[in-house]
């Protein structure tokens, strides 16, 4: 059966434009005027992707992807007028998986929707070791995607978790920026390099007894990020 995407858009020409374009495109589509009918569809749904305006009526987009990342780790593509860095962190901070800006191309909006799409398959199929890492006071289910404290679970961002795995996986190798976007996100983010340092202070955060000092994630400056085991 054909993905089921939802889009939230305000705007009626653009969000009858999105959804024609992706019905062509062969996924299936519903759709959402505000912030509170967003969430009715997207628990009465199911959907498989969210695209979602960042400013909204009832409800704004920040407050509806913090609501739906509570509840589900759905991919969500956040829509906006705006282009400010601030912007950005926001809604990955907020667990977004990708920031588009109007006015965009729809022929990249599906490039990026279908790239989300074959990460998330690939994140399922893909012969990860069925092994608990140690991290210290943490470890790294990789086969269960997810991290422990004690034996219990340690909330995580599901792409935050993606690039822990592909580190974890890869030992000793240094990894550009512009690398782990195209290995973790599947795509080429033209320079949205902030979006892997976001996610390395995140997992900076939940594994590292001292993030400012790290252990294991370490910063090659000039080149990106590897991982190391203590020595």
């Amino acid at each position: 059966m054909a993905r089921l995407i939802l889009v939230v858009e305000d705007e009626p020409n653009l969000r009858e434009a999105l959804v024609d374009s992706l019905v062509a495109d062969g996924f299936r589509v519903v759709a959402a005027a505000d912030g509170r009918e967003a969430l009715a569809r997207f628990r009465a749904d199911g959907p498989d992707l969210i695209l979602l305006d960042l400013m909204l009526p009832e409800l704004s987009g920040i407050e509806v992807c913090r609501i739906i990342r509570a509840e589900s780790g759905v991919p969500i593509v956040m829509l906006t007028a705006k282009d400010s860095e601030l912007d950005k962190v926001v809604g990955l901070e907020l667990g977004a998986d990708d920031y588009v800006t109007k006015p965009f191309s729809l022929r990249e909006l599906s490039a990026r929707i279908r790239a989300l799409f074959r990460r998330s398959d690939q994140a399922v199929a893909v012969e990860l070791p069925q092994a608990v890492v140690d991290l210290g006071p943490i470890q790294a289910d990789l086969g269960g995607r997810r991290l422990l404290r004690d034996g219990e679970v340690v909330p995580i961002k599901p792409k935050a978790f993606e690039l822990l795995a592909f580190l974890i996986r890869h030992p000793g190798q240094v990894f550009t920026r512009d690398q782990l976007l195209e290995q973790v996100w599947g795509y080429d983010y033209g320079g949205e390099t902030r979006t892997v340092d976001v996610h390395v202070h995140w997992l900076r955060g939940l594994i590292e007894t001292d993030s400012g000092h790290p252990a294991f994630i370490h910063t090659v400056r000039g080149v990106g990020y590897v991982f190391r085991r203590p020595t």
